[in-house]
């Protein structure tokens, strides 16, 4: 059954203008009045709809049943990554997504080709957060993983948001624990976070300095992994 992201409050009972969004999808898959679909807000579960009205640009909806139907992992983890170049970073959030992440974290580190600020930095935050609202659709996921606004790293890193967390950096530095050594002496009922660096990695000053931070250097073996995969590759090992 289609599923849309509608990001207001739901009720039962309640005759609803679909958002922009829903809506214009809906009207692409050629949908009639009486057809079902499934909404769901990011609040935990999802709603039973039946479509009422097709208009040129708006389309109407009559909520049914709530669903608490939860898919999220029972472990959350987060990924704050140097925002690999083109659009490999679209990529990297609609896996994630689809994976299960809890948030993502885009950054400017010291080997970032892409840089962003300002209005295109927005811009790009709106659109990778699309990207997770679709990717949301497609695979099932209630709660829509959060995209944060870009940040530099140094900034980041000495902010105390993330100080409730288990938190890692994916490094190639000689000396470092495996990642399956470091999920082991996690306790099982804390948030995890990892930071991956870009295309080249993060900096041996940015890895000091993120250990300074409480960041624990793993390793995810021996082979070197593109930016997008080494970040994926962690969240795969810690969801599973």
């Amino acid at each position: 059954m289609p599923r849309f992201h509608c990001p207001v409050t739901l009720q039962a009972g309640q005759n609803l203008s679909l958002p922009a969004n829903a809506a214009r999808h809906v009207q692409v898959l050629r949908m009639q009045p009486g057809q079902s679909i499934t909404l769901f807000n990011g609040d935990g579960g999802e709603w039973d709809a039946t479509l009422t009205r097709m208009g040129r640009s708006e389309v109407e909806a009559m909520i049914g049943s709530h669903h608490a139907i939860d898919r999220e992992p029972k472990r959350s983890v987060h990924l704050a990554v140097g925002m690999p170049a083109n659009d490999r970073m679209d990529w990297l959030v609609e896996k994630a997504t689809e994976l299960g992440v809890a948030s993502v974290q885009p950054l400017h580190t010291a080997h970032s080709v892409l840089r962003l600020n300002g209005e295109r930095a927005a811009k790009k935050q709106a659109h990778w957060q699309s990207v997770a609202v679709a990717a949301c659709e497609q695979c099932g996921g209630n709660r829509v993983p959060v995209v944060h606004a870009v940040a530099d790293l140094s900034a980041w890193l000495a902010s105390a948001s993330t100080r409730h967390l288990s938190r890692a950096i994916l490094s190639l530095a000689s000396g470092t624990q495996p990642l399956s050594a470091f999920l082991a002496d996690s306790p099982a009922s804390q948030g995890l976070l990892f930071l991956s660096g870009p295309e080249g990695g993060l900096s041996a000053g940015e890895e000091a300095m993120a250990s300074t931070a409480g960041f624990n250097p793993v390793n995810l073996g021996p082979r070197v992994l593109r930016a997008e995969t080494a970040a994926l590759a962690a969240l795969v090992a810690a969801l599973h």
